[in-house]
Formats: C-alpha cells, sequence, structure tokens
C-alpha cells in the first residue's frame, strides 16, 4: 500500500522505515530535507515540498501526519484540503487532543476527505519492536488503511476505537496510566535511596530480579534496568522532568467529567515540582523517558 509521511521526526523517521521493511511504499516529507533524502536513500519515494504528494500517490490517497500537537497540525491539515482530492484520508498520528480531531475531522469532510487520529506508542523501540496502534474516525477509512496499521504494529497491536478523536482519546489515557507508573516506580527507588540499604543495593540487579515473576514486573524495569547499567546514580542527569500535553488533557478531562483520578493528578504535578529540584525519584523519571521514547534530558551541570 502507498502512504505519505508527513514529518520525519523521532518517530516518524522510524515509521517510515518500518512501513518501507514491511513491504509498503512510502513517500516522505519533511520540513528540512537532510532526512528526506536520507530515506529516500533507504527506499523511499522523495517529496521535496507537499505539492509532489498528489502526483506521487495513486488515489485514493493516503497521507500520515506524524507532527507536534498544535498549530502546525492545523496549517499543514490546511495545506492538505487544497491539494488532496475527494475520497483521500489524512491520519494524524501525533500525540493530538482529541477535541481538535472532531472540530479538523469536521473541516475534512467538507472537503469530502476522511480523517482518521492514530495514538501512537512505542517510541524509538517502534522500529524494531513494533507500534501500538490505537485508532479513532471513519470505520471505512480504518480498513483502508489497515494494511499500514498492520504493518506498524507487533501482532495483535492495533485496535479501532470508535468515532473520531477515540484514538486520541485513549492515547490520552494511556499517557496518564504512564506518568502514574512512572511516579510510583520513581518514588519506590527514592525511598530505598534514602535507607540504609540503598547504599548496598545494586539497582539494575533489583530491576531485572524484580522483571522475574513479580507482579510489577513490566518494559519500564527493562529500561530502569539499561539505565541504572549505565549510570547506578543517574549521577549524569538532572531530575527535571518535562510534561507532555496528554497529562495536562488527562486531568483537565478528569475535572469535566467529575471523576477522581488523585494518581495521575499527582504525577503530573510532580512534573511541575521536579522543575525546581533535582531529587533521585526525578532522576529516576528522567531517566525512563530517555530510554523509552528517547526524549532529551538535561545533564548535570560541570563545577
Amino acid at each position: 500500500m502507498q502512504v505519505a509521511m508527513i514529518g520525519l521526526g523521532r518517530m516518524g523517521m522510524n515509521m517510515a522505515r518500518r512501513l518501507l521493511g514491511k513491504g509498503q511504499e512510502v513517500i516522505v516529507y519533511n520540513r528540512t530535507a537532510k532526512k528526506v533524502e536520507e530515506l529516500a536513500g533507504e527506499g523511499a519515494v522523495a517529496a521535496f515540498s507537499l505539492d509532489e504528494i498528489p502526483n506521487l500517490l495513486e488515489p485514493p490517497r493516503a497521507v500520515w501526519m506524524m507532527l507536534p500537537a498544535g498549530s502546525v497540525v492545523d496549517e499543514q491539515l490546511e495545506r492538505l484540503l487544497n491539494i488532496l482530492d475527494p475520497g483521500d484520508i489524512i491520519i494524524d498520528g501525533g500525540n493530538g487532543f482529541y477535541k481538535d480531531d472532531i472540530r479538523r475531522a469536521a473541516i475534512a469532510k467538507k472537503a469530502g476527505i476522511s480523517y482518521v487520529d492514530a495514538g501512537v506508542s512505542g517510541g524509538i523501540w517502534g522500529l524494531r519492536e513494533g507500534y501500538c496502534l490505537m485508532v479513532g474516525g471513519p470505520r471505512d477509512a480504518y480498513n483502508q488503511l489497515e494494511p499500514l496499521f498492520r504493518s506498524l504494529a507487533p501482532d495483535e497491536g492495533y485496535l479501532y476505537c470508535g468515532a473520531t478523536g477515540a484514538g486520541h482519546f485513549v492515547k490520552m489515557i494511556h499517557n496518564g496510566i504512564e506518568y502514574a507508573m512512572m511516579q510510583a516506580y520513581a518514588e519506590g527507588f527514592e525511598l530505598i535511596q534514602a535507607s540504609s540499604y540503598g547504599k548496598d543495593l545494586a539497582y539494575d540487579h533489583l530491576c531485572h530480579v524484580w522483571n522475574r515473576g513479580s507482579v510489577i514486573r513490566s518494559w519500564l524495569l527493562e529500561l530502569a534496568e539499561r539505565a541504572f547499567e549505565a549510570d547506578p546514580q543517574l549521577s549524569e542527569i538532572q531530575g527535571y522532568v518535562e510534561d507532555s500535553g496528554e497529562g495536562r488533557w488527562i486531568v483537565e478531562h478528569a475535572i469535566e467529567c467529575g471523576v477522581p483520578s488523585p494518581v495521575i493528578a499527582l504525577s503530573l504535578f510532580e512534573r511541575f515540582r521536579s522543575r525546581m529540584e533535582n531529587t533521585f525519584s526525578d532522576r529516576v523519571l528522567a531517566a525512563l523517558r530517555r530510554e523509552f521514547g528517547g526524549h532529551a534530558v538535561k545533564p548535570t551541570e560541570q563545577n
């Protein structure tokens, strides 16, 4: 199947590579040409402007945006609606807000174009392991795109979640759970660090044994093991933890619905607090985000 991938950042680049590796035909476009040229060398079809894309795809066309949430998505969507034809499909695979999907889908529908929202999880490991996909939008568009989802995901790793916005809504909930899980691990290691046993305990070994039959075993613990093995006290990074839009959106949604979500809310607030201090638990959080998603960390300041 053909697809155009717009946005070759940390996720889009490797998603294009995985699609190529699964035999899909991928047209790639990025604001800067270097990444386009790099993927062209790996078998992708290069597009150096959005206007080229319609002529490089057979209708009905599928155009996948992997862009930062916000105004840049609206800008690219407006441009795409002016150059695509009725029957084409636009997929937003970035970390978008589900309410924005509803608004954008209505605009696209006026042009006869389907809009699909796809929540994507997998971080920098997705190229090798596959991406978990949570998809919302018209069911017929989902059915047309299923070969792409099957190529991107591991076995049984994609799901049609419902009408427009459902994909990004479920991904928002996913990220809220992720926040809370990471915070629990971070606080646990902080408690050990503060005890008399912390100085003699190798945290990478502890992560390893917890992942052998324990009820708290997880991929996050595997990543923590990697981080502790490389830097036992995480002394090379600061405990400064950024938050993504989903963390704030899920707390706002909880308030709107009147649903108590104290653990998720506190995990978001702990990230705000991390920017004022440099605790061990915050360094655990920062290390986990770097390990699973390739997110930037702040190195320890040198004296």
